[in-house]
């Protein structure tokens, strides 16, 4: 079983599993680390389907959606055969379809999708010039982090084709759950430590002093599972001071580690 899906607002699981339920498409709006991939997972799993993924990016072209030709050997003999890409292995299969930061990649790409995420759920292959039908259970979970550098807007006929919800910052008692059931560390004083550090880097963020990866509640599992082997300054330093290039945010951040975990 998938590790589960932890947040305070419990009607984010509820009606995401209600919006799969009537086949329509789910787009997940929140900060790196807040559980998008988790949620859709969990998702996949409730619901008895397989899961297929693309995770977007500038580099995201047509190949990378459908699939691509090749040559192989068949009987001896040299044939061009096409391989399928996620999107049509997902429809092939009647199942569940995870696009991962949709809004990275070129706005002209994704367009093709429009026709699989609207109620005809069937795409024309550029590439064959087949047609594909999706089996039931065919479904499309997509995720954004808004506000990134290289993101884009959302074109609106692809925004209109999903329901929306969106996952802010977990609480802290939820982010002491996901560390229990998820870190190695399991010292109560250092969890409280670090949920503490996690409210003083929401703020941060909400007042624009940091950027929103460094509050990623995935940077914070990976900080209690260091903390466990090393001092947990280093620990910080290894895990979220040293991934930033801006002085200003790594001095903010350190500020804080110091004040929660000391010197």
């Amino acid at each position: 079983m998938a590790i589960r899906f932890l947040h305070n607002d419990e009607t984010i699981y509820e009606d995401s599993k209600i919006i799969m339920s009537l086949n329509k498409n789910l787009l997940l709006k929140g900060p790196t680390g807040s559980g998008k991939t988790r949620l859709a997972e969990n998702l996949a799993e409730d619901m008895n389907s397989s899961m297929y993924s693309i995770n977007c990016s500038v580099d995201v072209d047509i190949e990378s959606l459908l699939g691509f030709k090749t040559i192989e050997y068949i009987d001896g003999k040299q044939e061009v055969v096409f391989v399928s890409g996620p999107v049509i292995q997902a429809m092939n299969e009647g199942a569940i379809l995870y696009i991962d930061e949709i809004n990275m990649a070129k706005p002209e790409v994704l367009p093709i999708l429009n026709a699989a995420l609207d109620y005809r759920r069937t795409i024309t292959n550029p590439l064959t010039g087949e047609t594909t039908t999706a089996k039931d259970g065919f479904n499309v979970i997509a995720a954004i982090n808004v506000g990134y550098v290289g993101t884009m807007p959302m074109n609106e006929a692809l925004l209109n084709r999903f329901n929306v919800i969106e996952l802010g910052y977990v609480s802290r008692e939820a982010l002491t759950e996901v560390l229990k059931a998820q870190s190695l560390q399991q010292e109560e004083s250092v969890i409280d430590a670090i949920t503490l550090f996690h409210t003083d880097l929401v703020t941060m963020t909400e007042q624009g002093q940091i950027s929103q990866e460094a509050s990623s509640v995935r940077s914070l599992i990976d900080l209690a599972d260091l903390s466990t082997k090393i001092p947990i300054n280093r620990a910080c330093r290894r895990t979220i001071i040293d991934k930033l290039d801006s002085n200003q945010e790594k001095k903010a951040i350190l500020n804080a580690a110091e004040l929660r975990f000391g010197r």
